[in-house]
């Protein structure tokens, strides 16, 4: 857990729970103080610049979706640069970058794509997409989105399951003790599906209310999970 203690001495503010460790700041500021291919897998989902930092104008007026209203912010108004990839791929052996249909001028080619079939025939989209360093035939996870209701709900506009994640680290055959990162974590599912891997990880969040509200999230999940034990 080197990385992890590192880390946690120079982002004294962050939460440490075990093998799981979760960063209040910009992932910029994070990663320069990484190696060269510290973590085995850079698990992402960065801003799509598509504006879905908070509710949609259609959501409030269509009955039919059931979105729950978040605040919005204005984190999803423009993509990571040429910047962030460069030091992703720096810093990991391996990548799954979701919403990569949005920055394919910074990411090289690959066959080992992922598209996430959210199991509804609804106006929103019917899936994303991910790309993946893994010299793999394309592969699709159904997951129906109802799995976040099955997970406790949402607590941000772009939410992804726990189970994504799951078959995620199983596509790229995490194991236990390997590094994981995730730059944007957003609503914590990554960091609670590594927790149940055992991986150690880091996770990102720049916003300050939705790091207080994945660690919450987080907290609870891990300490339902020991109470199960």
């Amino acid at each position: 857990m080197k990385t992890l203690d590192k880390l946690q001495k120079a982002f004294p503010e962050s939460y440490r729970k075990g093998n799981v460790l979760l960063i209040n700041a910009d992932c910029m500021d994070v990663m320069k103080l990484l190696d060269d291919k510290e973590f085995c897998l850079a698990c992402v989902d960065p801003p799509y610049g598509i504006n879905r930092g908070g509710q949609i104008e259609t959501f409030t007026k269509n009955p039919k979706h059931k979105r729950k209203f978040f605040e919005q912010k204005n984190w999803d108004l423009t993509t990571p640069q040429k910047e962030y990839f460069d030091e992703l791929f720096r810093i990991s052996k391996n990548q799954i970058v979701w919403g990569a249909n949005y920055f394919c001028e910074f990411l090289p080619s690959s066959m080992g794509w992922l598209f996430w079939d959210k199991g509804q025939d609804l106006s929103m989209s019917d899936g994303e997409l991910a790309y993946s360093s893994f010299n793999k035939a394309l592969r699709r996870f159904k997951i129906n989105r109802g799995q976040l209701m099955l997970e406790g709900g949402t607590i941000h506009p772009t939410q992804k399951p726990i189970l994504l994640y799951n078959k995620c680290f199983d596509f790229a055959k995490i194991e236990k003790g390997q590094k994981v990162l995730d730059t944007h974590l957003g609503s914590g599912s990554s960091a609670i599906a590594a927790h149940y891997f055992g991986v150690d990880f880091v996770g990102c969040e720049l916003d300050k209310d939705y790091f207080d509200a994945a660690k919450a999230r987080f907290d609870m999940a891990t300490r339902q999970l020991a109470m199960s034990i």
